[in-house]
C-alpha cells in the first residue's frame, strides 16, 4: 500500500503545482485534475512512482537523477496524453504552441522542468513523505484505495461518455445534468 500513498501524494503535490501554474500564467482553466471528486493529478503520481521505482539516488549524481527525472516522467507523460486520447478522447494537455514539443504531448522545457522536480523530490521530498506512507494503518489505506478507485471509475465514465475534462467538477456535473 506504500505505492498507492505515494502515487496519491504526489498526484495531490501535481494538482497544487498546476494549480499555482494555473494562477501565475493567469490560465482560462484553473481546475486542472483528474478525478471528479479527489484533488489529483495522475501524471504526477505515475511519472514520479515510475521513477522511484528505477532509480535509486545513490547511484546518480545530480545530474543523473536529473536526467533521469527528465527522461523517465517524459515517457510517462506522453504515455498518460496517449492513454487519455485513445480512451476517453480527451486531451488534459497540449504543448502544440511550445518549442521543442512531439505532437503536442510533451516539450522539452517541461521535460526539462519534470527532470528537476523529480530529482529534488527524490533527494528532499521522498525522505519526508515515505515514512508517513509506511507508518499509515492498513485500514486507512483501504479506505483511501476504495475511495481513489471508486473516484477513478466514476471519472473515467464520465470522460468516456461525454470526451469532457470540464466535467470533472461537481458543478459542472450538475450542470450537465440539470440541463
Amino acid at each position: 500500500m506504500v505505492w498507492v500513498w505515494l502515487f496519491v501524494y504526489y498526484s495531490f503535490f501535481g494538482y497544487l503545482l498546476e494549480r499555482m501554474f494555473a494562477k501565475v500564467t493567469c490560465a482560462p482553466k484553473q481546475v486542472r485534475k483528474c478525478f471528479l471528486l479527489l484533488p489529483l493529478c495522475p501524471v504526477y503520481g505515475l511519472a514520479m512512482t515510475a521513477f522511484l521505482a528505477l532509480t535509486d539516488p545513490g547511484d546518480y549524481s545530480a545530474l543523473g537523477l536529473i536526467l533521469r527525472g527528465a527522461v523517465l516522467t517524459t515517457i510517462v507523460e506522453y504515455g498518460v496524453h496517449l492513454l487519455y486520447e485513445w480512451v476517453f478522447g480527451v486531451k488534459f494537455w497540449d504543448y502544440s504552441g511550445v518549442a521543442g514539443n512531439i505532437w503536442g504531448r510533451v516539450c522539452l522545457p517541461f521535460s526539462a522542468a519534470w527532470g528537476l522536480l523529480s530529482a529534488w523530490s527524490i533527494r528532499y521530498l521522498q525522505p519526508l513523505l515515505l515514512p508517513l506512507a509506511e507508518q499509515t494503518p492498513p485500514l486507512v489505506s483501504y479506505l483511501l484505495l476504495v475511495v481513489l478507485s471508486a473516484d477513478a471509475v466514476l471519472s473515467a465514465a464520465l470522460l468516456r461518455r461525454y470526451h469532457d475534462t470540464e466535467l470533472l467538477s461537481l458543478r459542472a456535473v450538475g450542470r450537465r445534468l440539470a440541463g
